[in-house]
């Protein structure tokens, strides 16, 4: 069979299965059981497969069809200027955290060495990326699941900042080093009722520990001001993702933990999803 016509019959068998993007879907996922580009792919529609090669394809397509994300097939996925490893321990990078990282380096010198805390780091894809923009600072990355932070530190070892973050299995609360220049955070913030009405690609490979923020979804974003209100130096930043429709809560909670609120970014759809703050 031709690279071309098992392209047209996994777009057919995703597309007949509801699965979005199926022409884009269909040739990734070829991409990897070939391990070749898309690129040398479609330049190349008329070559030849393997018959392992067509039933490792279409064991991927089963696994795509039964909406696990592309990024765990794939095992990476791309975030700020890098690629990142991902499997289903950690969250999938989101085009809407790189606000976090545009935010960060606004307030990074390139050329001062700032301290950081990363709550919460799951891939480690946020730390990561600014730290390979401000080479100078140095990070210390908590996260409470022991399998997120081998995927963090494997990313860290992928991108040579091995020596540069300091990776902890701990809760927030019970973390107690300060003196931080600046504490970045994307917790849990969907609430209960809001997790039930998720795409399935989220709601049954994603893992929940990541995505849960309790009743209300506010219970992540409060331990992680009240904490960072103790581990930030005065007048240092946090950094922090909320939902869409948390920031009057969340600027609430700012406020009566001391924090003057800088701004507010909007997501690349015009939502409310991140809050700079600085400790008074």
């Amino acid at each position: 069979m031709k690279y071309i016509e098992i392209l047209n019959n996994g777009k057919n068998f995703l597309k007949k299965n509801k699965i979005e993007n199926p022409i884009l879907d269909s040739e990734l996922l070829l991409s990897k059981a070939l391990n070749k580009s898309r690129e040398e792919i479609l330049l190349n529609s008329n070559h030849i497969l393997k018959k392992q090669e067509i039933n490792r394809f279409n064991n991927y397509l089963l696994r795509r069809k039964y909406n696990e994300p592309i990024a765990y097939i794939l095992g990476f996925k791309y975030f700020w200027k890098y690629k990142f490893i991902t499997n289903k321990s950690v969250l999938i990078p989101r085009p809407d955290t790189e606000l976090i990282v545009e935010e960060c380096l606004k307030y990074l010198p390139n050329n001062k060495s700032k301290k950081i805390l990363d709550i919460g780091t799951g891939s480690g894809c946020i730390i990561i990326s600014i730290l390979q923009e401000r080479s100078k600072c140095t990070a210390t990355a908590l996260d409470l699941s022991n399998k997120a932070l081998k995927v963090a530190k494997s990313n860290a070892k992928l991108h040579q900042l091995e020596n540069k973050i300091n990776f902890i299995n701990i809760d927030i609360d019970k973390y107690n080093s300060s003196n931080y220049d600046l504490i970045i955070s994307n917790p849990p913030y969907i609430n209960n009722i809001d997790i039930s009405r998720l795409d399935d690609d989220i709601k049954f490979h994603e893992p929940k520990i990541a995505l849960s923020g309790g009743c209300d979804g506010f219970r992540d974003i409060k331990k992680v001001i009240i904490n960072s209100k103790k581990l930030l130096k005065r007048n240092g930043k946090l950094i922090i993702e909320i939902g869409s429709k948390q920031k009057n809560q969340s600027l609430k909670i700012l406020n009566e933990n001391g924090f003057y609120i800088n701004k507010i970014s909007k997501d690349l759809s015009g939502r409310d999803r991140c809050i700079i703050s600085t400790k008074l």
